[in-house]
């Protein structure tokens, strides 16, 4: 591991002699590489030289043991109970530094919901939850774009919604939320007081970018047609909205959100690449889960994640065993307690399996 990092140390000391050079400012692109391969290493960096520091302290103190003055010896023993339980979270948070990065992490993502079992209580609970995530984007500062929704016809429900989440890390916060989110209260529109249980899904799919997935133009069948829903004049009258459909594996996708069809086809054809690179992704996750624990953040659809039952005020994760008395919280969108158990968890999965193969 050592080896490692100062081979990682000397690359960060590499990438700020280049970042100095006035000649790298004229090529603006290669600039903003650099700085990002710099940015990226410093946490690294940083903690491995408190990590050698308190080492050298702690040598140092040890040193101080065998001096014959017995007040520097006592001061010896002072820094070593003040110094030694510093360093195994010191090394500990490298380990985690040291872990392979999801090539993800910093991508916006493609946030679709859709209403399972339940009929309109479940259409509901999709605006609500589609609402619970807006809240959390707005604490992160988050740019959210909708690109489609279709409304349930009663109430504020929504039967789907499909959005771009855009911003800093995105998919690092979002990507455990794919799967079935099950509800369980009372339905407004129950006489008798019994509770339903309902559910939807819940997809987080990061973007794609054009060189992540190539598309050929032939695979390709587009189709126009008229917005529905409110938009002013233009609903109706004017076939502006997009159904792209690629063929070799039939993934349709739907874009109204735009008065203009050429913005509504660029919509339509990132959320459609973001589709085609999970198809992929998640073959690739299958063949290496035939070797390796699965882990927490598979994404799989299918599965029940998360249990919010209105009548006790908890939410529970079932992948972790997670939870929380504070329902009515999370859906004003402090989900983050949530999310930062589920990083945890799923680094100290990660932790155990790197030990394990080492």
């Amino acid at each position: 591991m050592f080896d490692r990092l100062d081979q990682i140390e000397a690359r960060y000391e590499d990438l700020g002699k280049q970042l100095s050079d006035p000649t790298l400012v004229n090529d603006q692109k290669k600039f903003q590489a650099t700085a990002k391969q710099h940015r990226d290493l410093e946490p690294v960096v940083e903690k491995f030289r408190e990590y050698r520091s308190l080492k050298t302290a702690i040598g140092d103190a040890k040193a101080m043991l065998a001096e014959t003055d017995a007040d520097l010896r006592a001061m010896a023993q002072e820094e070593l109970a003040e110094l030694e339980p510093r360093l195994e979270p010191v090394e500990e948070a490298l380990k985690v530094l040291l872990l392979p990065k999801d090539p993800n992490d910093e991508k916006n993502v493609v946030l679709e919901l859709r209403a399972g079992t339940g009929g309109d209580e479940a259409a509901l609970f999709v605006s609500e939850v589609f609402r619970m995530y807006l809240r959390f984007a707005e604490q992160h500062r988050w740019k959210v774009e909708i690109l489609s929704q279709t409304e349930s016809g009663i109430g504020h429900g929504l039967k789907d919604v499909t959005a771009i989440i855009e911003g800093d890390h995105v998919y690092s916060q979002l990507k455990y939320e794919s799967g079935v989110h099950r509800v369980q209260r009372v339905p407004a529109t129950e006489t008798q007081g019994r509770v339903h249980t309902s559910a939807i899904t819940v997809a987080v799919l990061p973007e794609a970018e054009e060189v992540d997935i190539k598309i050929e133009a032939k695979d390709l069948r587009i189709d126009t047609f008229c917005s529905s829903g409110p938009g002013g004049q233009s609903v109706n009258t004017t076939y502006s909205a997009i159904r792209i459909t690629h063929l070799p594996t039939n993934t349709v996708v739907s874009c109204q959100d735009e008065k203009s069809q050429i913005k509504n086809r660029e919509k339509a054809m990132r959320v459609l690449r973001s589709r085609l690179y999970e198809v992929e992704a998640e073959r690739i996750h299958q063949l290496q889960a035939k070797e390796r624990k699965q882990q927490v953040g598979s994404g799989d659809r299918s599965d029940k994640i998360r249990t919010y039952n209105f009548p006790q005020n908890r939410l529970t994760d079932h992948r972790i065993g997670l939870t929380n008395h504070q329902l009515a919280m999370v859906m004003e969108g402090m989900l983050q307690p949530t999310v930062d158990a589920l990083i945890a968890h799923d680094t100290a999965e990660r932790l155990k399996a790197e030990s394990t193969a080492a």
